[in-house]
């Protein structure tokens, strides 16, 4: 299972200072959709320039004009991309359009979706990479937010899949156990008073 850093943050400069603490432990660099919308896709490209060895994970929650804003996010230097999973699907099919022109991937976020098994199938029939099983910032914090439900509807849906929404020291193992192909964890690293070791201690649960 790889491990994903979600990156919060609203500065090139506060991202590129994360990255650098994280880098070692972490497969994908994400750099969240605040990210994206306050430091705009300049920031993917410094992102990638200073790890050119690392997958970088441009957020853009894309609703539409999928082939045109993928096409954006990989000449800016990303490697994967996120298109909402509620968006048409002809947007997720231009998308992974772009996609393939650039030999790059499509991530499907189905962050909102109820049918999440039966959503994942279908985007990745439409070629997506692969499916993120996610749970907002919103979404979490309201009361008796578990990670089960997604765990579960990664494990049914049997396609690849992400888990973003309380991956932490204390849940990765439960993910792990689930199938996910990527673990996501985001303020567990970015918000610990020692984000290397955070992605240190995550990377050294993955067995």
């Amino acid at each position: 299972m790889k491990l994903q850093v979600a990156m919060d943050v609203l500065t090139t400069e506060a991202a590129l200072e994360l990255a650098a603490q994280v880098a070692e432990f972490v497969d994908i660099i994400e750099l969240g959709t605040p990210l994206i919308k306050a430091a705009g896709l300049s920031a993917v490209t410094a992102v990638k320039n200073a790890h050119p060895d690392k997958i970088v994970f441009a957020d853009m929650k894309t609703m539409d004009a999928g082939e045109l804003e993928a096409d954006i996010a990989f000449k800016a230097g990303a490697d994967l991309m996120t298109v909402l999973g509620t968006a048409d699907d002809s947007t997720i099919a231009g998308a992974v359009k772009a996609a393939k022109a650039h030999n790059k991937g499509i991530v499907v976020d189905l962050i909102g979706v109820a049918d999440k098994v039966t959503r994942a199938k279908e985007a990745r029939a439409l070629g997506a990479k692969f499916v993120e099983m996610h749970a907002g910032l919103d979404e979490q914090a309201k009361p008796g937010f578990d990670l089960n439900g997604l765990l579960r509807a990664g494990a049914e849906a049997r396609v690849p899949f992400s888990v973003a929404g309380g991956v932490k020291l204390d849940t990765i193992a439960a993910v792990q156990q689930a199938g996910a192909d990527v673990a996501v964890a985001g303020g567990a690293i970015y918000g610990a008073a020692d984000p290397a070791l955070a992605a240190k201690q995550l990377r050294a649960a993955i067995v």
